[in-house]
């Protein structure tokens, strides 16, 4: 059997309703395909942590400003984002233990760059998708 129904009120969905065009008003599934991604969604385990890091939205300007350099100063992140030395050296660091930047001492100077071209295209893509909105 490919597809299978299953009847709402024996699923007992604690009163959950479809709201709208947008959900289903009977539950059937393909067995095959959800035991498929079943097996697979397991692979975005601690992805969340990652995203946490894009969902604040200091350290999303300092992402943006770090895909339009190679390279940027702490002091001039600080200045970008309107903070201390000391918050933005907070942030660069969660981004450098996510494993999205990396930094280098010269002298007394600490630069921040991005690790992967992935996130400029995340962001830029992101970008994209506000612009159609």
């Amino acid at each position: 059997m490919s597809i299978t129904s299953i009847n709402k009120k024996e699923l007992d969905l604690d009163g959950i309703k479809s709201r709208g065009k947008d959900a289903c008003e009977t539950f059937i599934y393909d067995p095959e395909k959800v035991e498929r991604r079943q097996q697979e969604v397991g692979q975005t385990d601690g992805l969340s942590q990652l995203f946490k890091v894009f969902a604040d939205d200091t350290r999303l300007k300092i992402v943006y400003a770090l895909t339009q350099e190679d390279e940027m100063c702490v002091c001039d992140v600080a200045t970008i984002i309107g903070s201390t030395n000391a918050t933005a050296s907070h942030h660069l660091r969660m981004l450098r233990n996510m494993g999205l930047a990396e930094y280098r001492k010269k002298g007394k100077m600490v630069f921040y760059r991005l690790v992967s071209n992935h996130v400029h295209h995340l962001m830029q893509e992101a970008l994209q998708l506000k612009e159609k909105k």
